[in-house]
């Protein structure tokens, strides 16, 4: 088969769509021949050489991937050849099959094509063990999301719009933020020229909000406490902003907030599979039903992954950038 190679850390053309060896399927996972998959974040981070796969991983970036069912393994039960699939991945999505655990299948829903299937796994699950299972942002709160624009911000917007929440978010230009108030948003917050805290406070009269989902790190950590409110919850899910800040405990004693932080990655099977088990719950009957979709800025053939690679490093894109393989 063929898929993405990184023989040395680099930029994106050090992406080589190359020969490897074929993939079997070990017990209790399944081989899916994949249609499509998409550019992570954490994808760019593995190529520049900082972000090593988890032990047992697959080498080749992807962190989800559609496609079709090709192969069972042993003891597998509840997915048979040909079902169309999405799947959560520690790696190897940029690939033209790659092994599931099936505690990571996702079926794709009824109405939608395999292609735009493989722009929920990573958001959808890292928004839902986020803002829900660790946050617990209920109805009637409300939730500020640093980067509205981006893949995991347009589908929290989502999500937290259908769970009745409050919206505010941050983006870097006048498109991102109307975007993100089409999709839900109430307040819109352009980081380049405004105070996100001081909106906020403005937004909220001075209450601050329940819920921050945070993609920046350290940058943005005394900030983001400023912006909580009483009893408010801050979620840590990326460090583009760095990963040493300073935190000034007496604010939280004050607000008897809590910070949290997070990764997907390389969590056990048996946690990921209880994630994907509750976002098959709660968030695919919004999808089926048409109340979230996936959002999509473009499809790239996976052999302009290097490209892909150039307009997630850029920011210039709104949602989800996706790799076809076929």
């Amino acid at each position: 088969m063929y898929a993405i190679t990184i023989a040395e850390p680099g930029g994106p053309e050090v992406l080589t769509w190359a020969e490897v060896p074929d993939e079997k399927p070990e017990p209790g996972e399944v081989l899916v021949e994949v249609t499509a998959s998409a550019v992570n974040r954490a994808d760019l981070l593995q190529r520049q050489g900082f972000y090593r796969p988890p032990a047992g991983a697959s080498a080749y970036p992807g962190l989800e991937a559609s496609g079709t069912i090709v192969e069972v393994g042993a003891g597998v039960s509840g997915w048979a050849v040909g079902d169309r699939v999405c799947a959560l991945l520690a790696g190897g999505g940029y690939a033209e099959r790659v092994r599931v655990p099936t505690g990571q299948l996702l079926p794709v829903p009824e109405e939608m094509d395999l292609v735009s299937a493989a722009a929920l796994p990573e958001v959808v699950c890292t928004v839902w063990s986020n803002v829900f299972m660790v946050a617990h942002l209920r109805k009637g709160e409300t939730l500020l999301v640093h980067g509205g624009s981006s893949g995991i911000g347009t589908m929290a917007i989502q999500l937290a719009a259908a769970a009745g929440a409050r919206i505010l978010t941050t983006a870097g230009s006048a498109a991102k933020l109307a975007r993100c108030r089409e999709l839900g948003a109430e307040v819109t917050i352009n980081y380049r020229d405004e105070d996100f805290v001081a909106r906020v406070h403005e937004a909220t009269d001075g209450v601050g909000v329940d819920v921050i989902l945070d993609n920046m790190g350290a940058k943005y950590l005394d900030r983001n406490v400023d912006a909580l409110a009483v009893n408010g919850r801050l979620v840590v899910i990326g460090l583009q902003g760095g990963a040493r800040g300073e935190l000034d405990l007496s604010k939280l004693l004050a607000k008897r907030a809590a910070v949290a932080a997070t990764t997907l990655r390389a969590r056990p099977p048996a946690e990921k599979a209880a994630i994907v088990a509750a976002v098959r719950e709660h968030v695919w009957p919004l999808l089926e039903s048409g109340r979230v979709e996936p959002i999509i800025d473009r499809v790239l053939p996976i052999a302009d992954a290097a490209e892909a690679h150039r307009v997630v490093e850029e920011s210039g894109h709104i949602g989800k950038v996706l790799l076809k393989v076929r």
